[in-house]
């Protein structure tokens, strides 16, 4: 994300077309982006040290994958920028990110999803 945002601003090679509707939209995605990221590593170190907030925070960061990678698709589909992908170098990063985050949030989800039902059943079965 960081090499992404880096390579955006700095050099402009990850950028698809130079045209302002689509700077203006990929402009909006840094913070959201910086949330995710916070909410990633959040969940890495908190299950890591086996915190009982880990898979709140990846739920969390899987559910900001998701969201970000269906709100990129379907602007991507709109606009038809997925038919630049056989010239177009950045719209194959695009893609691949697009796929790779689609995968990361449903697989974050599902792993944190399970470890948290497993915590709430463990709390209740002391309340008992």
């Amino acid at each position: 994300t960081i090499a992404y945002w880096v390579n955006y601003f700095v050099a402009g090679d990850v950028r698809v077309v130079p045209d302002l509707w689509y700077t203006a939209f990929e402009d909006a995605f840094p913070v959201a982006d910086g949330w995710m990221s916070v909410c990633l590593i959040g969940a890495g170190l908190g299950l890591w040290r086996g915190q009982r907030s880990a898979p709140f925070f990846g739920l969390m960061a899987g559910s900001a994958l998701l969201y970000l990678a269906v709100l990129d698709i379907t602007f991507n589909v709109e606009r038809g920028l997925y038919a630049l992908l056989p010239a177009s170098g950045p719209m194959v990063t695009e893609a691949l990110i697009n796929v790779a985050s689609l995968a990361l949030g449903v697989t974050t989800v599902a792993m944190c999803w399970r470890r948290a039902l497993a915590m709430t059943a463990g709390a209740d079965a002391q309340r008992s």
